[in-house]
């Protein structure tokens, strides 16, 4: 859904990164406006099937303790995000990542994945290092680092790399409401799993490492770029 005064307000601040904190209440205006409801994909359970583990993806994400690092694949600034909001505001919808119990799946960016949002929305010429990144996005304030990340959160069910290739054309109602589509495409070394968000004019997110945290509830895959929740120019 493109959110035509949003996305008029958010060119004006493109190419300054002077200007990126202004952006937050227009990112917070169009996730509201483009939540609409729909169905997740159902994952049944197989009779005699082992029960999955209550290990949370928070206890995942934060077993590494190495910081922001040059390690572009792992999850550092997305950590941090995590913990700065659950730190703002502890009852956030967020919480739902350090329960094991819940299930749900999380489409979880790499620090590369973040580093080029900046870059983008920025209008850099060269990637930020993970420490920028994050202050960059943390500049957007809690409240749409909140939205942001529920909109990589899909509640209810468990989804692996098995199901999501066989999910193509599927619609997945996240945590923020919104929903994003999964694009199933073929490629030199098999199958791809792509995620469709509300940006039509930029690269769709690629999943990059499936099964993070596989045999529990709570199951991650990881992607290269961050949905975006509205039509960025």
């Amino acid at each position: 859904m493109v959110v035509t005064t949003v996305t008029d307000l958010v060119a004006s601040t493109k190419g300054s990164p002077m200007n990126i904190a202004r952006l937050a209440a227009r990112l917070a205006v169009g996730a509201t406006a483009a939540a609409v409801a729909t169905t997740a994909v159902a994952v049944p359970a197989q009779a005699g099937a082992k029960q999955p583990g209550t290990r949370s993806l928070a206890a995942v994400l934060t077993a590494d303790k190495s910081g922001f690092d040059r390690n572009a694949r792992d999850f550092d600034v997305l950590t941090k995000a995590v913990l700065t909001v659950l730190q703002a505001k502890p009852d956030s919808p967020v919480k739902v990542l350090t329960d094991g119990t819940v299930a749900l799946t999380a489409f979880v960016p790499n620090d590369y994945a973040f580093r080029e949002l900046v870059r983008d929305i920025t209008a850099a010429k060269r990637l930020p290092g993970e420490q920028a990144a994050f202050d960059a996005v943390a500049g957007l304030g809690v409240d749409t680092v909140e939205d942001v990340l529920l909109y990589h959160v899909v509640p209810g069910a468990t989804i692996d790399r098995k199901a999501a290739l066989k999910a193509d054309g599927a619609d997945l109602a996240t945590a923020l409401g919104a929903t994003v589509e999964v694009d199933v495409k073929r490629c030199w070394y098999g199958r791809e799993v792509r995620l469709v968000d509300a940006d039509t004019s930029d690269r769709n997110a690629k999943v990059v490492r499936y099964d993070i945290n596989r045999g529990n509830k709570q199951i991650a895959h990881a992607v290269d770029r961050v949905l975006r929740p509205i039509d960025l120019p």
